[in-house]
């Protein structure tokens, strides 16, 4: 990368770590926290918690496309101006029903399409891939800092600080968009990291990629159900003050990731990615089961390090099939698709886990998401081994239809080349290769642009 390219994806990865930690910081806290608020039952409490993901789910593919019409910059600043009003409606709130609003209007400025175009836009095609992984390791980090200073934050300013730190973070996104990323003059629709209206239907009906939507759904709403009871029996069993929650939180999520990292090298390098799948689904299941019983704090901790392994591994490899399994040159489409099923299970956590709660036990919250997660084991066992495919992408040069057309049937003529298509209005190519078998030399005199 170039000093500008840098310097652009470093501060949209600030904007979506900023962004994140704005919705993530309240989630170890607010259980406990939102029970003084009037009107506070266990239903709405979840439904406070989760509804910001139905308001993501449903606004994230559209505003992207909004992007394509009237500029990035102009609909993520929209998107964050939205998300600050959320915030300060949440941190002066003293009903639930006010703070559900709040939460709804957080979640409506959903900018993650929009900013991964914006990323497209600064960067070039061969730097694609390696900026998204950038932003990705800023999300996963998001979430991890938000689990351990949520709780210690809490106990300095309360549930009202914690909005009013969101509110001050949007606009630190904003800076960062208007001033430290560059203005782009014109803006190109790249299908790699942008929704495409016409791939949607494909998308939504390819199999594989439903397996995997299902998966991110399943394991978002089984977070955000747990974490509406796990504060509270920390509290209530085990009598942990919830300031003193962020030690367990930082030796959990310290451990689950140094578990995490070699069965994501075994699923990724040594291409058993239906084992590790099948594996860590189980033990989210049985480890939500159990957690229930935990009769020390040490147990309580060991296991909910087991379903953080798992959890954490899921995050690292899903993205990855998916990148993997979409159709060629629609892996934006496929990308949006699979947030917006992350985001929707985060809403259906909420509401399914409160609603549980408020009419049921603890007890049957960890029974329901430990026995739904086994019984997806069974749909992951069924499932074929995906293989191991990669994903590039070049641009290519003005020429004739009749060239282009010639390049394509090369290009598919290559062998390791699975799969291809030349999109003529944007002038790229997108390949599905299998690495261990391509002629790159072959390719590399065809496409000298490609980065293989």
């Amino acid at each position: 990368m170039d000093a500008l390219e840098r310097r652009s994806v470093l501060a949209l990865a600030l904007v979506y770590l900023f962004r994140m930690l704005g919705l993530f910081l309240i989630m170890p806290v607010i259980s406990v926290a939102a029970d003084g608020l009037k009107g506070a039952d266990a239903a709405l409490i979840g439904a406070a918690i989760g509804i910001y993901g139905f308001t993501q789910a449903i606004l994230q593919i559209p505003m992207g496309m909004w992007s394509d019409r009237i500029g990035r910059k102009r609909v993520i600043v929209i998107g964050l101006l939205l998300f600050a009003l959320g915030s300060l409606i949440c941190a002066n709130a003293t009903s639930i029903h006010v703070l559900i609003v709040g939460r709804a209007l957080q979640g409506a400025g959903a900018i993650a399409s929009t900013l991964m175009a914006l990323l497209s836009d600064v960067t070039r095609e061969k730097n694609r891939t390696k900026s998204m992984a950038m932003v990705g390791v800023s999300i996963g980090a998001s979430f991890m800092i938000s689990l351990v200073l949520g709780p210690w934050v809490f106990d300095l300013v309360g549930l009202s600080g914690l909005f009013y730190l969101s509110f001050g973070f949007s606009f630190l996104g904003i800076a960062l968009i208007l001033f430290v990323v560059p203005n782009v003059v014109q803006h190109t629709f790249k299908r790699d990291t942008t929704p495409s209206l016409v791939a949607l239907g494909r998308v939504i009906k390819d199999g594989k990629l439903r397996f995997l939507n299902i998966s991110v759904l399943l394991l978002h709403a089984s977070l955000t159900a747990l974490f509406i009871t796990v504060p509270h029996l920390l509290i209530q069993r085990f009598g942990l003050p919830l300031a003193d929650h962020s030690w367990l939180y930082l030796g959990v999520m310290g451990f689950a990731f140094v578990g995490m990292v070699p069965l994501v090298i075994i699923a990724e390098a040594k291409g058993k990615m239906k084992a590790v799948v099948f594996s860590v689904v189980l033990m989210l299941g049985l480890s939500a089961i159990l957690l229930q019983w935990a009769p020390y704090l040490w147990v309580f901790g060991l296991l909910l390090w087991c379903y953080f392994v798992g959890f954490n591994t899921l995050e690292a490899t899903l993205p990855s099939l998916i990148s993997k399994q979409a159709p060629v040159g629609y892996r934006g489409t496929a990308m949006g698709v699979f947030s917006t099923h992350q985001f929707l299970g985060s809403f259906l956590g909420g509401i399914g886990g409160g609603w549980i709660l408020q009419h049921y036990s603890n007890s049957t919250l960890f029974d329901v998401v430990g026995i739904v997660l086994m019984l997806w084991t069974v749909v992951c066992f069924m499932q074929p081994a995906p293989r191991q495919l990669s994903s590039i992408a070049f641009s290519l040069p003005e020429g004739e239809d009749d060239t282009l057309d010639a390049l394509a049937d090369q290009l598919a003529k290559v062998k390791g080349v699975e799969d291809m298509q030349i999109f003529k209005d944007e002038l790229t190519a997108y390949l599905k290769v299998d690495k261990k078998i391509l002629d790159k030399e072959t390719l590399k005199r065809l496409a000298p642009q490609a980065n293989i």
